[in-house]
């Protein structure tokens, strides 16, 4: 996000819970299995129990997972494990206090820490996964202590490509230190070795470690894309449908649904806008730019 000047959504623009709903009813008729709640920031809403225990109770849905920024993780962690939530993947970027405050702009190192903490009073959820994104420059140090991380707790460490989704447009090419890499720099200090994608969709190479302390993923969006197997949509805030998550345009699904669309009217949109899915990003293309939304107002 932005140090300033980010421009808040009007609240009559965002779904309501009935409308989230029903939308998850639509794509799981269509064949969606698995539904991840992710942001902005998920636990900021208020109804989001409520939200989890309902979409976790739909026909077709066989898992509901979150991704959180982990800082009020630890005072709700326990009700939406009651709820139905099956999984959770956690954003930090650093384990240093400092870099931590620095990429965040926020103190709240150890807030994630305990809502990690928290996570490990249920075994339903593992594994636990750790989101980080590295920048060249600023992450090398991070490295080895997140995955370190990866063999001292029951978590998996998922290093993850800077992708060109920031709000400042800032991001270049020279700033992604690419999977293999950081892969190369950790096997050094432990060696690793290969497994099989959690499924053929999945976009994470898994790695353990050969002494069988634990795994590391790695998810390589710009310089090892896996669009051929992506099976992923998203569906924003705002009830827009996106195919890709670089894609500058979208399917409008909830102005059709307050305009009285029909749920195979609707199924129809949704359609539509699956047969248009690009063949892939495009990242490494020459002259390749995006100017669409940030990942803060896409969700991860």
């Amino acid at each position: 996000m932005p140090a300033r000047g980010m421009e808040w959504i009007d609240h009559a623009r965002l779904m309501r819970t009935e409308e989230i709903l029903r939308l998850a009813r639509l794509m799981a008729g269509l064949g969606v299995q698995d539904v991840r709640i992710t942001g902005g920031e998920p636990l900021a809403r208020r109804d989001l129990v409520d939200v989890v225990r309902a979409v976790a109770a739909l026909p077709g849905v066989a898992e509901v997972s979150m991704t959180t920024n982990g800082v009020l993780l630890a005072d709700r962690i326990d009700a939406l494990v009651a709820a139905g939530l099956a999984r959770v993947n956690v954003s930090v970027d650093s384990l240093d206090p400092a870099r931590f405050r620095r990429i965040t702009r926020r103190d709240d190192l150890r807030r994630v820490s305990s809502g990690l903490a928290a996570l490990e009073r249920h075994p339903r959820l593992r594994p636990i996964k750790v989101n980080a994104v590295l920048l060249r420059g600023l992450s090398e140090d991070d490295i080895l202590p997140l995955a370190d991380l990866a063999r001292a707790r029951p978590y998996v460490v998922r290093f993850i490509e800077a992708m060109p989704l920031d709000a400042g447009r800032e991001w270049r090419r020279e700033t992604v230190i690419p999977g293999a890499e950081v892969r190369a720099i950790i096997a050094r200090r432990w060696p690793l070795e290969a497994m099989c994608r959690e499924r053929p969709s999945a976009p994470a190479e898994r790695w353990r470690f050969a002494d069988g302390a634990g795994e590391v993923h790695f998810v390589s969006s710009v310089t090892a894309p896996f669009c051929a197997a992506c099976d992923r949509l998203r569906l924003t805030a705002d009830g827009r449908l996106r195919t890709c998550l670089f894609a500058e345009s979208e399917t409008d699904l909830l102005g059709p649904l307050r305009a009285g669309a029909d749920d195979a009217e609707l199924a129809a949109i949704a359609r539509a806008a699956l047969a248009a899915k690009p063949p892939g990003h495009g990242i490494g293309r020459a002259g390749w730019s995006y100017d669409g939304r940030p990942m803060s107002m896409i969700g991860g």
